[in-house]
């Protein structure tokens, strides 16, 4: 019977126990232990979703008690890379600035601008990040072209202007220039109540996620030139509004507004400027912000039935970063979310990121 098991699923090593993948239903079962093997424990499983249609998906329960949260220690470990991913040399020769690049979406937009031949720097949170951040920094050694330069990752808390220009000078002076900045870096907290959101939180989550924006760009764009590109990540919680996050998605409207305004601001410097704007996705945000039971439904409200994975996002970052892709494309956002029809009246509440 176990072995007609493993043959139709993906077996994941925990510190505990073990989850199989049920590949059909997407759901996560536990079973017994099993050791992982040397080559397997160099890096954490991955979950290859086969069937990305629609399905009833349930992740384990679990819970981390801060943020940021950790992606070595989430069960399944976010996919941050696929199979089907085919690179094409879309980005030979540039330089990409990726804040909150150790985990979640950040990791695997770096990834693939690596895999795209881009030279690959990120930020990350320090002493609370390091092991994400080493592993994404190996990840990406692996993963550069001849000839891009060595990756680099770089400790700040972004939410201070003088911290987002050492980032920016750090970059310049190990690479000479930066083409791609990508504002990713992001925190959230649950709130029944505006009366909850005291200034100290609303300050810190302001910072992080829109007040960096500011200062990563203003610093960035020193040294950026025609066709260069600036991403940044929003959300669908912009769109739709979320009663739990309300500070967040305060945030991730600011953004909105940020990539719009800043479009039009550069398109004659010929710098274009866009958004991506997440629905659920399957990242460190999600079992540091929610509860056991929130974490173990999470995505199933959206038409798809399930998170996404970050790589199902990233190609999102690789496609607006390109400019033989995008370049008459400058101040939209594009919408990964499962189905989520954003411009519609009908409310539906979406939680996480």
């Amino acid at each position: 019977m176990f072995s007609r098991l493993c043959s139709s699923t993906k077996v994941l090593a925990s510190r505990a126990s073990s989850w199989y993948i049920d590949e059909t239903h997407q759901r996560y079962h536990r079973i017994f232990r099993i050791p992982a093997t040397l080559a397997e424990s160099r890096r954490p499983t991955r979950v290859i979703m086969r069937n990305m249609a629609s399905g009833n998906q349930q992740f384990p329960p679990q819970k981390q008690e801060a943020q940021p949260g950790k992606e070595h220690v989430m069960e399944p470990t976010p996919q941050f890379t696929s199979h089907d991913y085919k690179p094409s040399n879309k980005l030979r020769g540039k330089v990409a600035l990726v804040t909150g690049g150790d985990s979640g979406i950040g990791r695997a937009v770096a990834h693939c601008y690596a895999l795209e031949g881009a030279t690959v720097a990120f930020t990350y949170v320090k002493s609370q990040e390091e092991k994400d951040a080493q592993e994404t920094l190996e990840i990406l050694r692996e993963a550069k072209t001849s000839d891009a330069k060595d990756p680099m990752a770089i400790s700040a808390d972004l939410g201070f202007d003088e911290n987002c220009k050492r980032v920016v000078d750090e970059v310049v002076n190990a690479y000479g220039k930066i083409d791609i900045l990508v504002n990713n870096a992001a925190v959230q907290y649950k709130a029944g109540s505006v009366e909850e959101i005291d200034e100290e939180r609303l300050e810190r989550v302001f910072r992080t996620n829109i007040f960096s924006h500011f200062f990563m760009t203003r610093h960035s764009l020193r040294h950026m030139k025609e066709g260069s590109a600036i991403i940044n990540t929003t959300s669908v919680v912009a769109y739709k509004g979320n009663p739990k996050l309300l500070d967040y998605a305060a945030t991730k409207g600011a953004i909105v507004a940020f990539t719009r305004g800043l479009a039009l601001q550069l398109v004659e410097r010929g710098i274009r400027v866009n958004g991506v704007a997440p629905g659920p996705i399957w990242t460190p945000l999600i079992p540091s912000s929610f509860s056991e039971e929130e974490s173990a439904q999470f995505g199933s409200e959206v038409p798809m039935k399930r998170a996404g994975q970050p790589i199902e996002v990233a190609p999102c970052y690789v496609f607006l970063a390109c400019n033989h892709c995008s370049s008459y494309i400058t101040g939209q956002v594009l919408h990964p979310n499962g189905g989520v029809i954003v411009n519609s009246s009908r409310p539906l509440v979406v939680d996480g990121f």
